[in-house]
């Protein structure tokens, strides 16, 4: 086969995949925000409209949420990828002959459900958890400290715990391509470690840096498991709402204009972002 014919036998099922199961779903969604209610069929045919998104644009509490929600993703997504980074490091140019062992150890986590983690941050952080009983236990505490759950503060924690794994895979794969050889001209050149990695190494682990924060803030915006199991009513989030809409509620097209919304607003995030923040400014 030429190229051409080449290229298109390995492209098109990928191509018919994302299609079937992500982009035809997103349009799905888009165009049931424009219902104007539930009534119908499924696939009944309607008049297009606006209501939804004018719902939401006179409810300033949406707009508020989804304001927390960024910025609790922002938040999370920043903490996990520095608390990553000396982990990836460390797995790329110290752990020697030992790096396999400690990647699986940081494969670990995946290896068990994403609820039982959570779980088990709720049996941690609760009034009768772990932590509240030791307090009480040495006499540091005389009653549970409500501070540490069921607020948005404990979903922070749990978020950070689950991502940090993730965060360090691109970062890792970063390091492990930058050469050892590079290092070792600028040691030649009389730059100290410190330098070393200001210069040569945090630089080009950059983009690893990026795909990292990017993997963890865009899928936290929306995130309402973990709100939901240890924020409870003070820690719910902008994508609790949206379940519930899609649940309880059975309000559909209000909660797929919300969810639209959402992701406009992330991905509006995402190329401003990317556009205007000079990385080598931050480097210098």
């Amino acid at each position: 086969m030429d190229r051409r014919a080449t290229f298109w036998v390995l492209s098109l099922p990928p191509l018919l995949w994302l299609g079937l199961f992500f982009v035809a779903p997103l349009l799905l969604m888009a165009a049931f925000s424009f219902r104007p209610d539930m009534r119908g069929d499924f696939l009944a045919w309607y008049t297009p409209t606006l209501d939804q998104y004018a719902i939401v644009a006179k409810t300033g509490s949406y707009g508020r949420l989804l304001g927390i929600s960024t910025l609790i993703a922002l938040v999370v997504a920043l903490s996990a990828t520095l608390l990553a980074y000396p982990v990836a490091y460390y797995l790329a140019f110290r752990a020697g002959v030992r790096a396999g062992f400690y990647l699986v150890l940081l494969l670990v986590p995946f290896w068990t459900s994403y609820l039982l983690r959570i779980m088990a941050w709720k049996m941690m952080l609760g009034s009768e958890g772990v932590i509240n009983s030791f307090l009480q236990y040495t006499g540091l505490s005389q009653e549970p400290i409500r501070l540490l759950f069921y607020n948005r503060g404990a979903v922070i924690v749990t978020l950070v715990y689950v991502w940090i794994p993730f965060a360090a895979l691109p970062i890792l794969a970063a390091l492990q391509r930058i050469e050892p050889a590079l290092s070792e001209a600028a040691a030649d050149l009389g730059a100290t470690p410190w330098r070393q990695f200001r210069r040569v190494i945090f630089p080009l682990s950059l983009p690893g840096v990026l795909a990292a924060f990017f993997m963890v803030f865009i899928p936290t915006v929306g995130e309402y498991v973990t709100p939901m199991l240890v924020g409870g009513s003070r820690g719910s989030l902008y994508g609790n709402i949206i379940q519930e809409f899609f649940t309880k509620a059975v309000n559909w097209p209000l909660g797929a204009a919300l969810s639209m919304i959402m992701l406009l607003a992330t991905l509006i995030l995402v190329i401003a972002a990317v556009r205007l923040v000079d990385l080598r400014r931050l480097i210098e």
